[in-house]
Parts: C-alpha cells; sequence; structure tokens
C-alpha cells in the first residue's frame, strides 16, 4: 500500500471510493480537483432553470450528498421536490443522512438515497440529472447506454449536467494540462510520492474520454442543445438540454 495523500492509501490499479475514509472524502476531493466546490455553485446557480415545484433531482455519484444538499438550500421556496442521490457505495450512506438530517431547510424536500450502481437503477421522470466526475469510474461499456437512459427520463425542457476530467485534444495539448494539473497538485501541498502513487491507484479505474467524445455520447443519445458550462484544466462540465 502507497499514500495518495490525506491519510488514504492504495496499491496499484486499486482505487475504491470503499476502502477510503468517507468522513473526510470532500475534503481529499476538493484538493484534488481544481474548482470543485465552483463548480458545485455554477451547478446550484444553474438549477434556476430546471427546477420548480413538485421537481425531481438525481445526483448520479452523489456521494456524501454535499451537492444535493447544496441544491437543496438554494431552492428552498421552492415545494415538494425530490431528491434522488444514487451512490453504489455504502460507506457514504451514513455521511448523506447525517449531512442531510443536519442541513435540510425546507421540511417538504424529500431525500433519498439509492445504494446502486446507476446501471442498475431506473430512473423516473425529471427535470434535473447532476452526475459530478462519475461517469468516468464507471465501465465504458455502459457509458452510452446510461445516458441514453438519462435521456430518455428527462422532462421536455430538462437539464443534463455532465462533469467530467477529460483528456486533451491531441498528445501535445493532453501532456501540457496533465503536467499542469500534477504541478497544481504539487502546489497545494501532495508530495511527488503522493502524486505518482495516486496515479498509479487510478490506473484501469478511471478512464477519462475527450470533451468531443462526451460531446458524442450526449449526441447519440439525442441532446441537440449542448454548451461547456466549466472549464478548469482537464476537468470539464457541459449541460445538455432535452
Amino acid at each position: 500500500m502507497a499514500k495518495v495523500g490525506d491519510n488514504i492509501s492504495a496499491t496499484r490499479g486499486s482505487w475504491s471510493f470503499s476502502k477510503i475514509d468517507h468522513s473526510s472524502f470532500e475534503d481529499h476531493i476538493e484538493k484534488s480537483v481544481p474548482g470543485y466546490s465552483q463548480g458545485h455553485e455554477y451547478i446550484t446557480f444553474l438549477s434556476d432553470y430546471f427546477i420548480s415545484s413538485g421537481s425531481r433531482i438525481y445526483d448520479i455519484g452523489c456521494s456524501t450528498g454535499n451537492l444535493i444538499e447544496k441544491i437543496s438550500k438554494y431552492n428552498h421556496k421552492k415545494h415538494n421536490i425530490k431528491f434522488v442521490g444514487i451512490e453504489p457505495v455504502e460507506g457514504f450512506k451514513s455521511e448523506f443522512n447525517k449531512l442531510i438530517e443536519r442541513n435540510q431547510k425546507n421540511t417538504s424536500h424529500s431525500f433519498k438515497f439509492v445504494k446502486k450502481p446507476i446501471q442498475n437503477v431506473s430512473l423516473l421522470e425529471c427535470d434535473l440529472v447532476c452526475s459530478y466526475y462519475t461517469i468516468q469510474f464507471i465501465s465504458p461499456k455502459y457509458r452510452q447506454s446510461i445516458i441514453n437512459h438519462i435521456y430518455s427520463r428527462l422532462n421536455w425542457g430538462g437539464g443534463f449536467l455532465f462533469f467530467e476530467k477529460v483528456r486533451g485534444i491531441d498528445a501535445r495539448f493532453h501532456e501540457m494540462i496533465n503536467l499542469a494539473y500534477l504541478e497544481y497538485k504539487k502546489s497545494i501541498g501532495f508530495t511527488n510520492d503522493e502524486i505518482i502513487s495516486k496515479m498509479f491507484s487510478l490506473k484501469g479505474v478511471l478512464e477519462p474520454y475527450s470533451s468531443k467524445e462526451n460531446y458524442n455520447f450526449l449526441e447519440r443519445a439525442g441532446f441537440k442543445d449542448i454548451t461547456t458550462v466549466f472549464k478548469n484544466l482537464c476537468f470539464e462540465g457541459l449541460l445538455a438540454i432535452k
């Protein structure tokens, strides 16, 4: 086992969200993903266009429920909103429940934790789906069918916020951006050994695609209105509207 930062250890190709300290997950991911909190803020601002009283919202890979909590608080004046967090890792459930109970401001909002991988979930009709750096950890063989299903269950005018780590458009840009990201990690306190160990631990576990390939997923599913709403080095957020 090698240390990958924040008292987390992993071996080559063994990164798993079930083996980490779930109570400190947000601290680690905040440091690992530049613009992590800003992305949450942008999603809450954009939710105005999709959430109304009676809406259903899904967060795929909800982990601690942090994003759901923020969207709920931002939309506290809207009633009877159903939030569904989809998360296959059992360890996040207690954090999800504690966070929601501690911060719930509108008793008409309901919260549900579904402990299943998204490829095994049948969504109901909904107005907003968020996938915040989640699809990149799912086997490529499931990705198109997942996005197809999201499109099919969104109400007309509903939104899909699709945030992913992405590869560069060619080898030169990929190297430049990737090295800048590694410099960023070093600048915030990760050691060289931790950075390299984390890279090896994600080998075969995290498999990002390029921006173009992610656009292709969305277009094949049926989305025609797509735009970039966030970009920070190799981290990108897309908004697709049905």
